[in-house]
């Protein structure tokens, strides 16, 4: 698997063969069919219970149907397969946050981050974290880094207004 857990490079087959195990199961994930990907995932674990893919993909349908604990263990199912997999090490980090293990969601922050320093999606998931855990410190450190990584204009407008809402803040001007 390439270091950013992306498609395969060209000169590895096991990868590649790995990727092409979840096309179909891919396709039901964009098509918003997440049982069928249930499914099709369970299918593809069954002839190659090593293929790091199928249990991330698994991890990010699991968590579209609310099975929390489910797509915990998937994404760490990949990350044992494919330490370097910087979008299972996010979503991991937000699954444990949501399931309250703080604590997790940010060693998978920080492991994200130490794979790819300045990475938006990491930056985010941290400053997630550690407003849940309640210091708003550091969530307004990594929420302005993840802003100076030019994120799409609604997340940084949600960026902007979970900025403003924090303690600290001089309350809104009302200009009328």
């Amino acid at each position: 698997m390439t270091d950013e857990g992306k498609r395969p490079g060209k000169g590895d087959e096991a990868d590649r063969a790995h990727w092409t195990a979840v096309e179909e199961a891919t396709e039901l994930l964009h098509e918003e069919r997440y049982r069928e990907a249930l499914a099709e995932l369970r299918g593809v674990l069954t002839d190659d219970p090593k293929n790091p893919y199928a249990f991330f993909f698994l991890g990010v349908a699991f968590f579209e149907v609310g099975e929390m604990e489910a797509a915990r263990d998937a994404y760490e199912a990949c990350l044992r397969l494919a330490p370097k997999h910087l979008g299972a090490r996010v979503a991991l980090a937000h699954v444990k946050r949501a399931l309250g293990d703080v604590r997790g969601a940010i060693k998978e922050g920080m492991a994200a981050l130490s794979l790819a320093p300045g990475d938006g999606d990491a930056l985010y998931a941290l400053a997630l974290a550690h407003k849940a855990r309640g210091d708003d410190a550091a969530a307004r450190r990594y929420l302005e880094a993840f802003l100076g990584t030019n994120p799409e204009f609604e997340v940084a407008t949600e960026v902007r207004g979970m900025l403003a809402e924090m303690p600290g803040n001089p309350p809104a001007r009302d200009d009328n």
